[in-house]
């Protein structure tokens, strides 16, 4: 079904902000009770769990064959508590000092029943993110500008992002009776024959769950109020293009 089918922002949530990406099989999975279980949410499990890891999809160094970690599970349609054993599943999560074997996961839901959709999906959003050309995230926006050509309706508005990083720039092109075009750059020289970038990418992610929902009045200081005004509905044309973001922000894991 469509709907179960991974969410490449709440996934791109989860690896982005995870030092281990695991692929491992359940090995254990002992249900925690009591007041230790006191903050799971209603309709689920809490256990710990041990997985055998098959490999290490992100991160770096060495990990144990076995390792461990809370997990909150929800219980099955039925009502009752899932069985776990021997499931294949993909674990985001963070070491623990000073105990290999034990690992956090970086949220409730950081953990992933494993398909071949969510496997690509996590492989493709690691690689492209540990590439020398991974947009960076972004911190805000400096300036825009919006220069009206020669004749009625024609025009262009330019967007300059700011990141952790290298720089990227928004190009909104207009000319009468035509459709709006426009293209995102990622370095020191704009293109706009670059294009818009290709949904569920990394940039894709970082233009939608990053750019504000309108265009900050100071990154419009000194414009003609035309101008602005004009800056303004051509960033509103680039924000309905690129689409919402997606899911919220993953809830807090249990500690464990």
């Amino acid at each position: 079904m469509a709907s179960d089918a991974p969410s490449y922002t709440a996934i791109a949530d989860l690896a982005l902000q995870s030092p281990l990406v695991i692929d491992g099989v359940v090995n254990s999975a002992v249900r925690i009770k009591g007041q230790e279980a006191a903050d799971a949410p209603p309709g689920y499990a809490r256990f710990y769990e041990q997985i055998n890891v098959n490999a290490l999809i992100g991160g770096s160094g060495a990990l144990p064959a076995r390792v461990g970690y809370v997990v909150d599970v929800p219980f099955s349609p039925d009502g009752r508590p899932p069985r776990l054993r021997d499931m294949r599943v993909i674990a985001f999560a963070r070491p623990v000092p000073g105990r290999p074997a034990q690992l956090q996961l970086v949220a409730r839901d950081a953990q992933k029943p494993w398909s071949p959709e969510l496997d690509r999906m996590v492989r493709s959003i690691i690689t492209e993110s540990v590439s020398q050309d991974a947009p960076p995230a972004l911190t805000g926006i400096g300036n825009a500008f919006h220069v009206p050509g020669t004749i009625p309706g024609e025009g262009e508005t330019q967007i300059f992002l700011t990141t952790s990083d290298a720089p990227i720039s928004i190009s909104i092109l207009s000319r009468p009776n035509q459709q709006r075009q426009w293209s995102v750059s990622t370095g020191d020289i704009v293109d706009n024959s670059a294009g818009p970038p290709r949904p569920d990418t990394l940039l894709w992610y970082r233009l939608a769950c990053g750019l504000p929902q309108k265009l900050p009045d100071a990154a419009l200081a000194g414009q003609e109020p035309s101008n602005a005004a004009a800056a303004r509905d051509d960033y509103q044309f680039v924000r309905n293009q690129l689409g919402p973001c997606g899911e919220q922000p993953a809830v807090t894991a249990p500690s464990g």
